[in-house]
This record gives structure tokens, sequence and C-alpha cells, in this order.
């Protein structure tokens, strides 16, 4: 399968070493403090200095301020922003505008109505992550190993090319990608042994289960 995989949530040199090695093209560092994945800029900065030329360094933030993306992209060298929160239209136009760098917009799925926000964020966003839609009351947007049902979204396509996330590991993630058509897929708590803690195991079969299909 000619898949690109993002891992998301990395905090260590050692789990971005393993990303890396296994043949990731994107590697997500998280700046949410409600989240078990979350890192601070200095340290995503010294891992962000270390990914190699090629693989593309991802922030993901929650309706983050121009303040807190200011010093953000000014310290840490970041090639995509990935808004994770409940970030508007104009709101992402804008960010795209202030920053110059491609916008990943992620989007909650649910139900079959949630498909049309899909289509609006693909017009203003240079990526869509199409991911399950976390639980009412749920502390996190993301990255609660929830699923969809990946009928809902089967071979379709948006404004903009898209990622697949959302309770994925390495145990599914062929037949997600079989049954959705995704060329792009996002795993975070897939590849963890504990919340926030990721396993260079299970990196590894999650992109070596991609490469074998």
């Amino acid at each position: 399968m000619d898949t690109r995989v993002k891992i998301c949530g990395l905090k260590t040199p050692e789990t971005v070493a393993s990303a890396v090695e296994a043949g990731a093209q994107y590697l997500g560092f998280v700046f949410f403090e409600k989240s078990p994945r979350n890192v601070s800029v200095s340290v995503a900065r010294d891992l962000a200095l270390d990914v190699p030329v090629g693989v593309a360094k991802v922030a993901l933030v929650v309706n983050a301020t121009d303040a807190e993306l200011d010093r953000l992209l000014g310290e840490v060298p970041i090639d995509m922003l990935q808004l994770h929160g409940s970030e508007d239209l104009e709101r992402v136009k804008a960010i795209r505008v202030r920053y110059g760098l491609p916008v990943m917009k992620a989007v909650g799925v649910a139900v079959p109505r949630d498909i049309q926000a899909l289509d609006a964020y693909g017009l203003v966003s240079d990526q869509v992550l199409v991911d399950a839609k976390a639980p009412k009351g749920a502390a996190l947007p993301g990255g609660n190993g929830l699923s969809f049902d990946w009928q809902l979204i089967s071979k379709r396509g948006w404004n903009a090319p898209w990622m697949l996330a959302g309770g994925l590991t390495p145990d599914n993630v062929v037949q997600a990608i079989q049954l959705t058509g995704a060329k792009q897929v996002d795993v975070s708590s897939g590849v963890e042994s504990a919340p926030g803690v990721k396993d260079p195991v299970k990196i590894r079969a999650f992109i070596k289960a991609i490469r074998a299909a």
C-alpha cells in the first residue's frame, strides 16, 4: 500500500527516532495541556531539530490564540499546523494567511450529517483530518482511541487531501484503508503502551502492516 503515515503525540527522542526509522512521513507534536501527549515548546524544539529533512513536523493545537501560535512557531521549526479544536472557517483562513504554513483541520465524524463539515473545511484547509468525534463531555478532542463507521466515508473525496484517524491500530489499519480508500493515516493511542507513552514496537508494527498489505 502506498499510504502515508503520521505518528502523533511524540514526546521523546527515542520514539521520534523509531517513527522516522519505521518510515513515517509525518510526526505530530501535541500542544494541549489536558492531553497526556502534551509537550512544552522547549521540548518540542529539541525534538523537531532532530527530525530529518523530508519528514513533516506537525503541531497539533486546540483553539490556539495568535499569541500562542506566535510563540510556538517562533521557537519550533514546524512544517504544518493541525487545528483540532472548534476553529471555524474564518479562523482557519486567518491562520493560513497569518503564518503561511499548510493547515490541516480535524473534523469529527459520528453520523452522516457530520460529512458536510468535511466539504466546507476542505475549501479553506490544505488538508482535512477525518477523525472520530469525541464523546460529549470528553476532555480531549482526539486521541481517545475511538473509531467511527468507516462506511460513512467509503471511497469518498473532499475539496482537499485527507487523512484518516480515530482508533487505528496495527490490527485494523489495513481494513480501514481498504474500506475508506484513505491514502494517509494518523495514529496516536493505537501505538501506545499507556496513555501518552509511545511504544516503538507498536509503531514499527503499525507501519509494517501497511507496507505488507
